[in-house]
């Protein structure tokens, strides 16, 4: 099983000063990750969605990262694919130069990139979103695996070399976020790991990894993106370890509130996300939310799936480390292969993120080391 963090760049109250503390701070995180013993970071792409994420060129984050770290795995998850974000053939040039530099510890994953106010920023059609995400993984691995290559597609590509060559031959490990069934389908169907939002829990987990081992085993191999194949299955796992339990599950799950609201803010629309008193009970008001969404879907004849419901879940790993270690061997009796934690909400203070890492490395991850 591996060990790794997912970073949003997420803040309350921005201002230009406090986003410039929140991106060394999460570079902090980072470094301090591979120091307690953490296996990789990933860094998503995300543009124009203020508070919920700000980070926006991962690549550079990551190449930062990687010029600090050496043994640390730089994962992109995701990078926005749509050819109205980024050509990827430019893509291709700056992963693996990243690959190079780092001496071949890149992933990197597609993502659509699919709110509204994204695709307006960049004039891209939501319908394009999907297939050309998966089309742009195609001309990576095929850009990657010949000295030379061409493309006849949606684009017209080459024929022409993609310099520099990656270290990891023929390429870096590719994923996909994963947050429905479908999107589990798919990515098996086309050979490549899974990053998957296990906000709902470990019970929707269990679900998700068997629909994604279901895939595998039917695949025929003809919808395949590369001759590599990554049946790789990483889950989100939210969290905040501190001695004082109580006190953790007050700041994991007031983290996990802005987090929801931010998701609501910018994938429906809701009201912009706040930050609210560390002694307010955030996992009741979480419970009020979902219950709330559950009797609007109903209302409406809508079924409440748990993509919907998740973010107002607070079943994770908040607590002491004992309680991270118990909800970690429910998702590794599930078969997770790696546990991705959310460490980084906007509410969290900078010493709060340190000391969980810190009790991750001390107290969780070396009791799965041996397993």
């Amino acid at each position: 099983m591996k060990f790794s963090m997912i970073f949003e760049a997420q803040l309350v109250d921005p201002t230009p000063a406090r986003e410039r503390q929140v991106i060394h701070d999460c570079v902090e995180q980072a470094v301090y990750a591979e120091e307690m013993g953490f296996d990789r970071i990933w860094a998503v792409e995300h543009h124009s969605l203020t508070r919920y994420a700000h980070m926006s060129a991962s690549e550079i984050f990551l190449t930062w990262v990687a010029a600090r770290t050496r043994t640390l795995r730089i994962g992109h998850g995701v990078v926005t694919m749509p050819f109205g974000y980024q050509h990827p053939v430019r893509v291709a040039e700056r992963t693996a130069m990243l690959d190079v530099l780092s001496g071949g510890r890149v992933d990197i994953g597609a993502g659509r990139g699919a709110t509204r106010q994204e695709t307006r920023m960049f004039g891209v059609d939501p319908a394009d979103t999907r297939p050309q995400m998966e089309e742009a993984l195609r001309i990576l691995a095929a850009a990657w695996r010949a000295p030379e290559f061409e493309w006849h597609g949606s684009l017209d590509i080459g024929p022409g070399a993609v310099l520099p060559r990656p270290v990891q031959d023929p390429h870096p490990p590719l994923f996909m976020a994963c947050s429905q069934h479908d999107s589990l389908r798919r990515a098996a169907e086309l050979g490549i790991g899974a990053l998957v939002m296990g906000f709902a829990g470990a019970d929707d987990v269990r679900a998700m990894r068997a629909v994604y081992d279901e895939a595998i085993a039917a695949r025929d191999g003809s919808q395949l993106v590369s001759t590599e194949v990554n049946d790789h299955f990483s889950a989100l796992c939210p969290t905040i370890v501190l001695d004082d339990a109580a006190r953790a599950l007050r700041l994991g799950t007031r983290g996990q509130r802005f987090f929801a609201e931010s998701i609501a803010h910018w994938y429906g629309g809701a009201p912009a996300p706040t930050g609210y008193a560390e002694d307010e009970d955030h996992a009741g008001a979480l419970e009020r939310k979902r219950r709330e969404l559950v009797a609007r879907l109903h209302e409406a004849d809508i079924p409440a799936r748990p993509v919907d419901t998740g973010p107002y879940n607070a079943d994770h790993a908040y607590g002491d480390a004992d309680t991270a270690v118990a909800y970690v061997e429910r998702l590794r009796r599930i078969g997770v292969d790696e546990v991705m934690c959310l460490i980084q909400m906007g509410t969290v203070p900078q010493e709060v993120c340190m000391e969980t890492i810190r009790q991750w490395g001390d107290k969780v991850i070396p009791r799965f080391r041996t397993a």
